[in-house]
């Protein structure tokens, strides 16, 4: 396990896209699962004119490991329009690289991720409840490979914020599970906010919990943490100087 610490989120965010374009540049093909929500905003903001319509990263293929999916089409949902906005249309990535996990594939979705050659690098981000894709608190095991959660009324109040149509909240979601997850060659994962200081001080420095899903990520032969110094606040002296300060090569 490697953990940077970084002075702010806009450090955090270009630290994060070093790695990233790390895996980028590989001549050949590359599989990358890739995060939404808004830790890596920044990010993607930095990423886009690099990569905006150049034919060498033509090897770069993307996929998402969660969908919350549309109740009027199941082949649609929030995730990947989220992706869309923020990276795949500014980016104007080709189509043909965007590999969307949905409700109506995700029973194949492992196997079609072992037949396209296993994921490279998959980027996370890490809830304050310790969640990461939709492996949250009491839903998902550590053996869980891609599966369907059923929703209750207080997740799909949840789901609001990020569909605001009620009419579109589904009954469930589909995410890969941590069997899944841990199955790629690389993982990143970035943190940012004092909000999830007591989460990350649990994960790096606590033992291992399945009903908190994130602590099983340092247990990953090649994971590696980005944070701000607000995420980082809560650890130990003793943690800190076990630390690497310095970004170095991607793992």
């Amino acid at each position: 396990m490697k953990v940077i610490i970084t002075k702010d989120y806009e450090e955090m965010s270009a630290v994060a896209l070093r790695h990233l374009l790390g895996h980028m540049y590989k001549e050949q093909r590359v599989n990358l699962a890739i995060t939404g929500a808004t830790t890596p905003i920044r990010m993607y903001e930095m990423l886009v004119p690099i990569v905006k319509d150049k034919k060498c990263f033509d090897n770069a293929n993307f996929y998402n490991f969660d969908e919350i999916p549309f109740a009027s089409d199941n082949t649609k949902g929030v995730t990947i329009n989220d992706l869309t906005e923020k990276f795949f249309g500014p980016a104007n990535v080709d189509k043909k690289n965007i590999h969307a996990l949905n409700a109506a594939n995700y029973r194949t979705w492992d196997e079609k991720i072992q037949k396209d050659g296993g994921l490279d690098l998959i980027l996370l981000g890490m809830g304050a409840d310790g969640h990461f894709c939709g492996n949250l608190p009491y839903t998902t095991k550590f053996g869980d490979e891609t599966t369907k959660v059923m929703t209750d009324e207080a997740m799909k109040k949840a789901l609001l914020a990020e569909q605001p149509d009620p009419n579109e909240i589904p009954d469930y979601y589909v995410t890969m599970g941590p069997r899944s997850v841990m199955r790629s060659r690389s993982i990143l994962v970035i943190v940012s906010g004092e909000g999830k200081a007591k989460m990350v001080k649990r994960v790096l420095e606590g033992e291992v919990d399945e009903n908190i899903p994130s602590t099983i990520l340092p247990s990953h032969p090649h994971v590696t943490f980005i944070l701000d110094e607000a995420a980082a606040s809560e650890l130990s002296l003793e943690k800190r100087e076990e630390i690497i300060r310095t970004p170095g090569k991607p793992e």
